[in-house]
């Protein structure tokens, strides 16, 4: 992907790159990006700063 190319890999269940994570972080979870809870509540964090709603996130259901 993309951000492999550039050398930020994404890591993770959600697939997130470093910078993002850290931007997103929620505050109490790990800071480990491998960290199954610190993941996916930045994920979270960020898609709703995205997309204003998690139900605005297109996906597979």
């Amino acid at each position: 992907d993309i951000n492999a190319a550039n050398g930020v890999p994404s890591k993770g269940l959600l697939q997130m790159i470093d910078p993002t994570f850290k931007a997103y972080h929620v505050e109490g979870t790990s800071w480990d990006i491998y960290d199954p809870v610190a993941n996916i509540t930045a994920a979270c964090n960020y898609a709703a700063d995205k997309y204003g709603s998690m139900d605005n996130v297109n996906s597979a259901y």
